[in-house]
């Protein structure tokens, strides 16, 4: 049976102060570029069975979400890709209702795969406390348990603190010390910022007690990326700068994945980020769920997804599956300098009974998630 299955992708934007480097400035098609990549994937394999896919666009500003939404469902969409901050992605999942499939490419709010999943929800972007625990297993394998944790006053900063201190217990590692560093607001980038930083970070970090590697939790950008070099002790960092856990990142060249950089770069005339990495995956299980489920329908094709047999190949080392309990995609995470891919989690040594993968984030006993319970 032929299937013509249409994807509708919605990026939520914010305002936002220019990044700290302009390097991470976010270019215009974030998101859009990799979903596009993934289309293009989902119909070269479709045609071999006759199944059309294409996929329509919009963004957003938070409070024009509805009208987005409501335009995908008037127009007959029954999936929709999400790239936006986790009250965002529930909200168009509630506007959408359970019988249309929302996939989560960008939150990482532990909170959307625990006490507030959704049904129609799937997320193939790591929680926060997946990408604390990848981290968490480096540093420890490495033999560095004494972290100082310098977190940021910003809500997700407090977030993403919280998920290394339960990263650093799960783990057997020892925070010995946390300091805020509080975001004054204004621009981060200034003639003489330089200067600046390199006066108040070392007295900021001064007199911390002893210490093997600073952990840096900075998701609003303010403060991680000048740690290195300006510590007042020489360690190295960790998390929102120096060895940073992600997703994917566009150094990564193994397990074919240069291959796959290449084919975006000649698309998107671009370096990939994290976003279009995600939203490529969620087009690619999209794909791949319709070809072997020979089915549409949404919940046909969220059972496949969450069932045994289903795996995707995702130039991480391993293929991806799901957690039927909260929907997480499990996945390796790369931890990177920025320049090249210095490890993957999990790391050796760090089991799981059912799929080492699941030593990353909540496992199933802890879960809060009940909307996956029936």
């Amino acid at each position: 049976m032929a299937l013509d299955v249409t994807v509708g992708v919605l990026r939520v934007d914010y305002p936002e102060l220019a990044p700290v480097s302009r390097y991470d400035r976010k270019p215009e098609d974030l998101g859009f570029a990799g979903a596009g990549l993934g289309n293009e994937d989902n119909q070269t394999t479709g045609s071999f069975l006759g199944h059309a896919f294409s996929m329509e666009t919009a963004t957003s500003a938070p409070g024009d979400i509805e009208e987005a939404v409501g335009s995908f469902i008037g127009n007959g969409l029954k999936i929709i890709v999400v790239i936006g901050r986790g009250e965002d992605v529930l909200k168009v999942a509630d506007l959408a209702g359970p019988d249309v499939l929302v996939f989560n490419a960008s939150a990482p709010e532990t909170s959307l795969r625990d006490r507030d999943c959704r049904a129609n929800v799937l997320h193939v972007a790591p929680s926060r406390v997946m990408l604390a625990d990848a981290l968490a297993q480096f540093l420890v394998w490495k033999k560095w348990p004494r972290w100082f944790l310098v977190e940021g006053s910003n809500p997700r900063d407090v977030k993403l603190a919280e998920a290394y201190r339960r990263a650093a217990k799960k783990f057997g590692a020892r925070i010995v010390e946390e300091r805020v560093f509080e975001d004054t607001g204004g621009s981060r980038r200034a003639d003489s910022g330089h200067v600046l930083v390199q006066r108040q970070i070392p007295v900021f970090t001064q007199e911390a007690d002893e210490h093997d590697v600073i952990v840096a939790a900075d998701e609003s950008d303010v403060f991680a990326l000048y740690l290195p070099f300006h510590a007042w002790t020489p360690r190295p960092v960790a998390g929102s700068g120096g060895l940073r856990p992600v997703t994917f990142h566009a150094a990564h060249e193994a397990w074919g994945a240069t291959q796959f950089q290449r084919r975006f770069e000649k698309q998107s005339g671009r370096y990939i980020q994290p976003e279009d990495y995600n939203a490529w995956v969620a087009l690619r299980v999209i794909g791949e769920a319709v070809t072997r489920a020979q089915s549409d329908d949404p919940q046909i094709l969220k059972d496949y997804i969450l069932s045994d047999a289903f795996e995707l190949a995702a130039f991480k080392g391993q293929k991806v599956t799901f957690r039927a309990w909260n929907g997480q995609m499990r996945q390796p995470v790369l931890l990177t300098d920025s320049k090249i891919t210095v490890s993957v989690s999990p790391q050796d040594g760090y089991l799981h009974h059912r799929s080492p993968l699941d030593s990353l984030g909540i496992d199933e006993a802890e879960s809060a998630c009940e909307a996956f319970n029936n």
